[in-house]
């Protein structure tokens, strides 16, 4: 499972079995999950994450969307 990023306590993270999918992330905070697709910024699955918790993950992808994507397309291919 190649980690992206540990911010704020969120690890974002892929699957290497996400391959075939769109891009997207998954994050884990305290026994929490959600996965996020990226071309969208929605989320496929919250988990038990609160409205605010949901926001805040969204922003900190967007602010390293850069840094998902190319990780994504090195694990994957582009």
């Amino acid at each position: 499972m190649p980690t992206i990023l540990f911010h704020r306590g969120y690890m974002f993270a892929f699957f290497s079995s996400d391959y075939g999918e769109p891009v997207h992330i998954h994050i884990a905070k305290q026994g929490k999950t959600a996965k996020l697709w990226i071309d969208t910024w929605e989320f496929a699955k919250t988990g038990k994450f609160r409205e605010h918790e949901l926001n805040e993950i969204i922003r900190i992808a967007k602010d390293h969307e850069d840094d998902i994507r190319k990780a994504w397309n090195l694990h994957f291919g582009e």
